[in-house]
C-alpha cells in the first residue's frame, strides 16, 4: 500500500497516474456536444448504489473507467457554451494547472511552517486586489473557501465592533435582492430573527438609498444599533450593483460598517470597460470577492478583505502547538491568526498562476465579453414578443420569461416556464436557471463563458418556446378531453 503514497520513490508513478487522468478528462471535454446528458437521479444512482467501497479495485486504469460510468460521462459541464445556468464559469488552464500543483505538494495554509513561500503568495494577493479595490495600506484580508464564508467573517467582524453588549438590538440592512447568506450568517453569529432588515429595490433591482436612510433612522430612533449594511455588487438574480457612494454616505452619518458583497462583480476590478460600476466599493469596511465567479476559477478561490487590518484580531486565537503569542513578536506571519478556518488549501496558487500568465488584463477582457454578451442578449430579448424580460443588465445575467400570445392565466405561464426549464435540463441541450420576481416563475441566464454566442442565446430561446408551447399544447389537450 505504500506504493500509493505520493514521494521520492514514487514521483514517476504519480506522472503517469496523473497523466493518465489528464488524458481522459481532456478527452471527455474535446469530445462533449452538451452541457448535459440528460440523466436522472434515478437512473444514475443504482450505478454507485452498487458499488462496495470496501473492494478496491487496485488498479488506476479500473478506476478511471468507472469512474467514466458514474461521474465523468454525466457530469454537467460548465465549459459549453449552452451552460447559461448559475455563477459557475469556465475555467482558466492556468488555474487548473495550479490546481495541481497545489494539490500534490498539499500545503496548508494555516502557519508559515506548513506553507513558507505560500504565505507570501496569498499575502501579495490580497495585497494586490485590496489595491485594486482602493483600500490603503492598512487594509489585509484572507483567502476563504467561498462568498458565504467571506459574507459571514465580515458580519462577526462588524458584530464586534458594534457599539453595543446586546446582541437583540443588531440589525443589518441588506436589500431584497441580496445573497441569502446574509441571513444565513445573522443566525449562525447569534442574532435574532429580526436582525436582518430587508431593504426595498428599484426597478433595477437596485437598493433604493431613501428606503436605507428611512430605516437606520428607524433604527436609531428605536433604540436599536445598525450593525452593518450589506451593499450588493452584482446580485445573484439579477448582477445588479447597489448605488456605493451613497450607501457609503449613510454609513458614515449613522456609524455603520459597510461591507460589499462583490462575490459576483469583483470581475469588474480588472475591466478597463467597466471598472467605474464598482465606484465607492473603496470606502467599504470589508469586501468579499469570489475569484471562482468572474476571475474563471476553479472553485473555491474566494477571500475577504478589510479596509482596516486591526478589525480581522476578533477572528484570531492562538492555540500553543500552532500559533502561539511569540510568533507575533518574532514576525513569523501565520494566516491562522485572520480566518475561520485552521487547515485551509493553497487556493491563492491559481489565481496567482492565472495573473503570471495571463495578467489582469487578460482576466478583464474576458469578463467584459460575457457582458457585452448580456447586452446583445437583452436587446434580443426585448425584440422578441415571446419573452418579457426584467432589468437591463449591469453584469452578464438576464431574467426573462416566456409569454405566450394566446394564454393570459398567470399560474398557466409559471407552469409553461417551470416544464420548460426542466424539458430542457432532461434534454441536456442547454442549461438554464429559475427564480421567482414578484412572486412569478422567470428564467434566467448567467452568462459567463466567453465562447457562448449570440446564436447559442437565440437557439436557446428557441428551444425553451418549443418547449413551453408542448406543453400548453398538451394542457389544452387536456382540458379539452
Amino acid at each position: 500500500m505504500r506504493s500509493h503514497l505520493l514521494n521520492d520513490t514514487t514521483a514517476e508513478r504519480y506522472r503517469r497516474t496523473v497523466t493518465e487522468g489528464v488524458e481522459r478528462v481532456a478527452a471527455r471535454i474535446a469530445t462533449t456536444d452538451r452541457p448535459f446528458t440528460g440523466v436522472t437521479v434515478d437512473a444514475l444512482a443504482p450505478a454507485i448504489e452498487k458499488i462496495d467501497l470496501d473492494e478496491p479495485l487496485h488498479d488506476t486504469a479500473a478506476v478511471l473507467d468507472e469512474l467514466e460510468e458514474v461521474y465523468l460521462r454525466d457530469a454537467v459541464y460548465f465549459h459549453h457554451p449552452r451552460y447559461l445556468a448559475h455563477l459557475n464559469c469556465p475555467v482558466v488552464i492556468p488555474a487548473v494547472l495550479g490546481e495541481a500543483v497545489l494539490s500534490a505538494v498539499n500545503s496548508s495554509l494555516d502557519t508559515w511552517d506548513q506553507s513558507a513561500g505560500g504565505t507570501l503568495i496569498e499575502r501579495k494577493l490580497i495585497d494586490w486586489t485590496g489595491e485594486r479595490i482602493g483600500f490603503g495600506p492598512a487594509a489585509d484580508g484572507v483567502f476563504t473557501s467561498g462568498g458565504s464564508q467571506s459574507n459571514l467573517q465580515a458580519l462577526l467582524l462588524a458584530r464586534e465592533e458594534a457599539k453595543t453588549d446586546s446582541t437583540d438590538k443588531l440589525r443589518i440592512f441588506a436589500s431584497e435582492a441580496s445573497h441569502f447568506s446574509v441571513k444565513k450568517s445573522a443566525k449562525l453569529l447569534g442574532l435574532g430573527p429580526d436582525a436582518v432588515v430587508s431593504v426595498p429595490v428599484d426597478g433595477n433591482k437596485r437598493m433604493q438609498t431613501v428606503a436605507l436612510a428611512r430605516e437606520l433612522e428607524r433604527c436609531r430612533n428605536d433604540g436599536l444599533v445598525p450593525m452593518a449594511v450589506v451593499a450588493t455588487s452584482g446580485t445573484t438574480d439579477f448582477g445588479s450593483i447597489d448605488p456605493l457612494p451613497e450607501i457609503a454616505e449613510l454609513c458614515a452619518q449613522y456609524d455603520t460598517w459597510m461591507h460589499v458583497d462583490a462575490a459576483y462583480g469583483c470581475g469588474l476590478l480588472v475591466s478597463r470597460k467597466r471598472r467605474g460600476l464598482l465606484d465607492g466599493i473603496e470606502r467599504a469596511d470589508s469586501v468579499t470577492v469570489d475569484y471562482h465567479k468572474s476571475f474563471f476559477q476553479p472553485v473555491s478561490s474566494s477571500a475577504v478583505l478589510v479596509r482596516d487590518a486591526a478589525t480581522l484580531r476578533h477572528a484570531t486565537y492562538h492555540a500553543e502547538y500552532l500559533n502561539p503569542r511569540r510568533m507575533v513578536t518574532e514576525r513569523i506571519p501565520n494566516q491562522v491568526d485572520k480566518s475561520l478556518q485552521t487547515t485551509r488549501r493553497f487556493d491563492a496558487l491559481k489565481l496567482w498562476m492565472t495573473l503570471r500568465t495571463m495578467g489582469a488584463d487578460g482576466i478583464g477582457r474576458l469578463f467584459d465579453e460575457v457582458c457585452d454578451l448580456a447586452e446583445e442578449g437583452w436587446k434580443m430579448l426585448a425584440a422578441d414578443p415571446r419573452y418579457d424580460v426584467v432589468v437591463e443588465p449591469q453584469l452578464s445575467t438576464l431574467v426573462y420569461r416566456y409569454i405566450p400570445e394566446a394564454v393570459t392565466d398567470p399560474a398557466e405561464i409559471d407552469r409553461a416556464n417551470l416544464y420548460a426549464r426542466k424539458a430542457l435540463f432532461a434534454s441536456g441541450d442547454a442549461v438554464v436557471a429559475g427564480t421567482k420576481v414578484g412572486g412569478r416563475h422567470y428564467l434566467k441566464f448567467t452568462l459567463l463563458n466567453p465562447e457562448t454566442t449570440a446564436g447559442d442565446i437565440a437557439a436557446v430561446l428557441d428551444l425553451i418556446a418549443g418547449h413551453a408551447e408542448q406543453y400548453l399544447g398538451e394542457s389544452l389537450d387536456r382540458v379539452a378531453s
